[in-house]
């Protein structure tokens, strides 16, 4: 797990003034008088330290009270979805996801801590008010919208077919008879679901990418289906699989909160989106995982 702080914004600050005076005079009545207005004086000065320091106080009260009651945000994502998340060689959680909350959150100044858990399991917990979002390549989807409130889009991707890289397989057409593997829950899984009856295969679904990729080594499955740039990415660090030219249109991914809940998380989200798109960190978070 990994926590992304923002810059934690500032401070109260009260001024106390104070002031005093005396006056003296040859006369009784007017050392009497002076007396009087020194007194009347010193305890009006008296009121407003006492008053000065009880706002002082209350200042002091209510900035300790923002700090500690500063809402921590719990973000559930994939556990192995690169390039958009997966742990690198020192065991930290990367990628363009993760990279992209991370300068959203800077640039929007909240706090989130990242729970990689699988998909399947974030989007449970999502529904069980366990967690305040996912980010993990959700695609958007309009039945998804039913229970979710997405943000704007952030990556467009689509949905590709790998086969081993010796395969003989080079259209749907030769799946039929055939056993495919595809992510549950996932664009890849819903789109070879709905070919499935059209071409004669059989759809095997698994918890994470990595699991489905062994299966098609192993030869449990004879192609999977995946959003093409995160199997390309993987294709492209030695995995031994290729992708099949034809790339079906798939939905544009975004960050979801329960519908109705945390809507100035969603809010936040679009607006540190739309900044970091402007200032140039978006397009170099996208360079750092994909080759060009």
């Amino acid at each position: 797990m990994k926590k992304f702080m923002a810059l934690s914004l500032a401070a109260m600050t009260a001024l106390a003034l104070a002031g005093c005076g005396s006056g003296t005079s040859a006369t009784t009545a007017a050392a009497t008088e002076a007396a009087t207005e020194a007194k009347d004086t010193t305890a009006a000065d008296t009121t407003a330290a006492e008053t000065t320091e009880a706002d002082t106080t209350v200042a002091e009260s209510t900035s300790a009270e923002k700090k500690s009651s500063e809402k921590t945000y719990i973000i559930n994502t994939d556990t192995t979805f690169a390039p958009f998340e997966f742990e690198n060689d020192k065991g930290q959680l990367v990628g363009i996801d993760m990279d992209i909350l991370k300068a959203i959150a800077i640039d929007q100044n909240f706090v989130c801590e990242v729970v990689p858990v699988g998909f399947s399991a974030a989007t449970t917990a999502l529904e069980a008010g366990e967690c305040d979002g996912v980010i993990a390549g959700m695609s958007i989807t309009d039945q998804r919208k039913e229970k979710y409130d997405f943000s704007d889009p952030y990556f467009d991707s689509g949905v590709g077919m790998a086969v081993l890289a010796d395969s003989d397989i080079d259209s749907y057409e030769k799946l039929n008879g055939q056993n495919v593997a595809a992510k549950i829950g996932t664009e890849g899984c819903k789109f070879a679901e709905s070919i499935a009856d059209k071409y004669g295969f059989t759809v095997t679904q698994y918890e994470d990418s990595a699991t489905m990729y062994q299966a098609v080594l192993a030869g449990e499955a004879v192609a999977c289906f995946e959003d093409y740039p995160v199997v390309g990415y993987e294709i492209s660090r030695g995995l031994g699989l290729k992708l099949l030219p034809t790339i079906e249109a798939g939905n544009s991914y975004g960050f979801a909160t329960m519908k109705g809940e945390n809507p100035e998380l969603v809010e936040m989200f679009n607006k540190g989106l739309a900044n970091i798109k402007a200032n140039g960190k978006y397009q170099e978070i996208l360079d750092t995982y994909i080759a060009k």
